[in-house]
């Protein structure tokens, strides 16, 4: 059998502090910099707020072509084969890392959604299989798909979101028998029965606030330029607007802090995991590893829901604004952070090994067929030759998505907070983001 770095490595870093064209300490300290020197250049010229209500470019040409049945209907379909092959390779593939259904599950899903999202919007919720089961499933009946048997409650907001999010890292990365083909099959197994049961109870507004995939999906979109909304007339348009202006429009939802939480924080203990002086100790001591994992993992997002949480609650509040409201009210804010974080800990990860799965898919019972003329692909390893390239990528994947963070939350304060104060209101949030900055830093060179 191959070794697990032969097929799915586990191993996302890129290098350590030797890739660095500049030293670490110097990549902070700029980048602490960059955020201090614009939050003040915000604070000067940014009064009011700029995105609330802005109008949007439509793109009719290119909505009518996305937008129609025929365009749908294709992706919808592509969703559906895509589900089949999976279940596929999952039920009759061999039990070997050879097999496709690691890297579907692993990088073409879970890392693929991030490109994706932002260059094309919401995309899993176009090609989503189980949105399209339920939809057929209602329009056989002669029901609404949107309308289930049930109203979804609304203070659960995002809350099976981020278990569901949960339940996929603690898999990805700290179940040990995650690298068999059994669990895997049961982890999928589980997550399309809830997904379909949950559809056909609330219908597929159900997707929206409870598919991990969906929710992570949609989040990100929103740093895309595209958006979808109703016209006058109610029917659907295509609209290009600034991401700044897209991911101001996303809605304060019960849970949305635990979803960004549970994405932030997973992956920042994925680096933390990765670094040496934790891989000595982790070696060295008398708990069990899997125990310390599970408790670091928590701990990790429990302290970002934390830190966040509590510079929101410190932030002065207008008379009849609740502060338990605000973690909500600026969670928007860290999700450029997360896909920062994402880009600059998994792009090696994405291209090379969504190589080997391209390769992978042609082969799916591992008996040296090709079925889509792919088993033969090499892979580049350009990106890994050019570790100066991939250390700077990593730092301004970072930076900006920090900086881009610092001014989503400034655009929130000046329309929520007391005019006086707008500007030492938000000190609490910008010391979150420079501890972020400098701990996302360090723990990404840490190997």
């Amino acid at each position: 059998m191959l070794s697990l770095t032969d097929a799915v490595p586990v191993a996302h870093g890129l290098g350590g502090q030797k890739d660095l064209p500049i030293p670490l300490s110097l990549a902070v300290t700029g980048s602490v910099a960059a955020l201090v020197i614009s939050f003040t250049v915000l604070a000067v010229a940014w009064r009011s707020p700029r995105y609330a209500g802005r109008p949007a470019l439509a793109v009719p040409a290119l909505g009518r072509v996305v937008l129609s049945g025929p365009f749908q209907a294709v992706l919808k379909l592509l969703g559906l084969l895509f589900l089949a092959y999976t279940v596929m390779v999952a039920t009759l593939g061999e039990d070997l890392l050879t097999n496709p259904v690691f890297g579907i599950f692993l990088v073409w899903l879970w890392v693929g959604i991030v490109p994706a999202s932002l260059l094309l919007g919401p995309a899993f919720k176009a090609i989503s299989p189980h949105r399209t089961l339920v939809e057929l499933l209602a329009r056989l009946t002669g029901g609404d798909p949107e309308d289930g048997i049930a109203d979804y409650p609304a203070r659960l907001g995002y809350w099976p979101a981020a278990l569901g999010l949960l339940a996929f890292v603690w898999f990805e990365l700290i179940y040990p028998f995650n690298t068999e083909l059994g669990p895997v099959r049961l982890w999928l197994a589980a997550y399309l029965g809830v997904m379909l049961v949950g559809g056909a109870v609330f219908g597929t507004r159900f997707f929206e606030r409870a598919d991990p995939f969906e929710v992570y999906s949609s989040l990100l979109a929103k740093l895309s330029p595209w958006a979808v909304e109703p016209d006058d007339d109610g029917r659907d348009r295509l609209l290009l607007r600034s991401p700044l202006a897209n991911l101001d429009t996303t809605v304060a939802r019960p849970g949305l802090v635990a979803v960004v939480a549970v994405l932030l924080g997973s992956t920042a203990y994925d680096s933390f995991r990765e670094a040496a002086f934790w891989v000595r100790w982790v070696q060295t001591s008398d708990h069990s590893p899997t125990l310390v994992a599970n408790l670091a993992m928590l701990g990790t997002i429990l302290l970002v829901a934390g830190l966040f949480s509590a510079a929101c609650v410190l932030t002065p509040v207008r008379d009849g604004t609740a502060r338990r409201a605000l973690p909500a009210a600026f969670a928007h804010a860290v999700v450029p952070i997360i896909a920062g974080y994402m880009v600059a800990h998994y792009t090696t990860y994405w291209y090379e090994r969504g190589q080997v799965t391209l390769a992978q898919v042609s082969d799916p019972f591992s008996n040296g067929s090709d079925w889509f003329g792919t088993a033969g692909l090499g892979v580049d390893y350009w990106l890994s030759e050019h570790p100066g390239f991939l250390a700077t990528l990593k730092v301004v994947a970072v930076v900006l998505g920090h900086v881009v963070g610092v001014v989503a939350s400034h655009e929130r304060a000046v329309g929520l907070l007391p005019r006086r104060h707008q500007l030492t209101g938000q000190l609490a949030l910008l010391v979150v983001m420079v501890v972020f900055t400098a701990g996302g830093l360090s723990l990404l060179f840490a190997g």
